[in-house]
């Protein structure tokens, strides 16, 4: 039987979130294949989630029964690349193996490219090691497109990782005249 998990929301982190934000910032598990360090201190994780997290463009909580559990977030290229943008997300440890980030991942998929109605392409890039975020992005509908060779620091050495995209769904007929889209 399948979990229900019509409970899973996303809304805007705020400072009163730190403790939960400190419990998968700082797990060890979730660390693993991610390029962050470990806040030591709530006042830490607060000023992070005030210089980073509220100013982003479209950075959400991912919310269990209204707890946050985990952060998703979807970065925008600029300039002559606004037709694309990168997903990210983290989930605490404890809510691993349950469906809930791939479950977070197509709600966040199939919202984001309504919201943002220029965007044709969304992108995911993961650890080579990272299977579980690997299996989160496929069964979310994304297509392996292959693997960036010592693509970003992780613990100051180099790693691989692997590139996933997910294009929008509905047909969308430009017509361009004058190098402007009417």
């Amino acid at each position: 039987m399948e979990n229900d998990y019509s409970n899973i929301t996303f809304r805007q982190l705020d400072l009163s979130d730190a403790d939960d934000f400190m419990e998968w910032y700082s797990d060890e598990k979730v660390r693993e294949f991610c390029s962050w360090d470990t806040f030591t201190s709530k006042q830490a994780a607060m000023q992070y989630v005030a210089d980073k997290v509220i100013p982003h463009p479209w950075h959400k909580a991912i919310c269990l029964k209204n707890k946050p559990i985990g952060s998703i977030s979807v970065t925008p290229f600029s300039g002559n690349e606004i037709f694309r943008a990168e997903l990210g997300y983290v989930l605490g440890s404890n809510y691993w193996g349950k469906g809930i980030a791939t479950t977070a991942v197509k709600m966040v998929a199939a919202s984001v490219f309504v919201e943002w109605p220029h965007l044709e392409r969304l992108e995911a890039v993961v650890a080579v090691e990272n299977m579980g975020s690997q299996r989160v992005l496929e069964k979310a509908g994304f297509t392996r497109e292959g693997v960036l060779r010592k693509y970003y620091l992780l613990k100051g050495k180099p790693k691989d990782a692997v590139i996933f995209s997910l294009f929008v769904k509905y047909e969308r007929k430009y017509m361009w005249r004058n190098n402007s889209l009417y």
